[in-house]
């Protein structure tokens, strides 16, 4: 619960402060658990993708049906991958993120209006 001492004058509210709570620092984590994998996932797969098109030309031009060879399907597949990466983020943010955050909103308003807040934490 929040102690009326710890309100602060005025509506103001000390982020950095907020920011080392434990609830934002789960909410950090949990954001940063999706972000960073998926980041060096992706950009792993581009590099190759770029790399193979550079130094492995004859692989890329190996045809798969008609005109359509390899490194066009490589490439169609960056931009598949992208939206997929965007979804899944999307679902997890709005099924993981957004409750937390809300939650948290919901306590900083709730300090800056100078009311108590009693805090239930999360498991």
């Amino acid at each position: 619960m929040h102690d009326a001492n710890n309100v602060p004058p005025n509506g103001t509210i000390d982020y950095e402060k907020f920011q080392q709570t434990p609830k934002f620092q789960r909410l950090r984590k949990k954001q940063r658990s999706f972000v960073f994998p998926m980041t060096a996932f992706f950009l792993a797969w581009y590099f190759a993708f770029v790399l193979l098109g550079a130094y492995a030309p004859e692989f890329m031009a190996t045809p798969v049906f008609g005109m359509i060879n390899l490194g066009l399907l490589l490439g169609l597949g960056q931009f598949i991958t992208t939206f997929a990466i965007t979804m899944w983020y999307v679902r997890f943010a709005n099924s993981k993120l957004d409750p937390d955050s809300a939650e948290l909103r919901e306590e900083l308003t709730a300090i800056e209006n100078g009311e108590q807040l009693e805090v239930v934490e999360r498991a």
